[in-house]
């Protein structure tokens, strides 16, 4: 078995007028992420955990700004495509750990119907999935409450085909 870990970053700044999206979820707030596509900055810091894990790229590679067929995206659509390319890769993920960074809004009353979100869109249970928020206690632009951050870690495996188990060989016998 081959087990690989990915981490992913995100970072959008918050305004007027746009919805503010954590995993897929809809949380009230007087401002949201600004974005190319929907902005949900959780599902962005996902989709480049899992793909840096996977070894398939990056969301800027997959779904470039520069697009307009990505502008206003669904940021879960996108996910569930990039989980696509993974699976497809062999890989199953075992776990996702995330952190979300804001002052406000609160993040604790939304969690579970975050992690159910994910982890629908990712087809693992919800126990596979946390989401943590914490606050940057006035420090930067999250603690000023500019702007809203996210970081997810993931654990991918994979069974070892006859081929892998030649190139795992190879790669300790270094």
């Amino acid at each position: 078995m081959v087990i690989k870990i990915g981490m992913g970053q995100d970072m959008h700044r918050l305004v007027s007028g746009r919805r503010f999206l954590l995993g897929g979820i809809e949380i009230p707030a007087e401002r949201g992420e600004e974005g190319h596509s929907d902005g949900d900055v959780l599902a962005h810091a996902v989709i480049d955990a899992l793909l840096g894990a996977a070894a398939l790229g990056d969301i800027g590679g997959l779904f470039p700004p520069s697009e307009p067929v990505w502008k206003d995206a669904d940021s879960m659509s996108l996910l569930r495509s990039a989980f696509g390319m993974v699976k497809q890769a062999g890989w199953r993920l075992v776990n996702l750990d995330c952190v979300v960074g804001c002052e406000s809004p609160r993040l604790l009353p939304f969690r579970e119907d975050i992690r159910k979100s994910l982890a629908a869109a990712l087809e693992v249970p919800a126990e596979a999935v946390f989401v943590k928020g914490k606050t940057a206690e006035g420090l930067g632009p999250v603690g000023k409450g500019r702007a809203v951050e996210a970081l997810a870690v993931c654990l991918l495996e994979r069974g070892v085909s006859p081929v892998m188990r030649k190139e795992v060989k190879h790669e300790t016998e270094i």
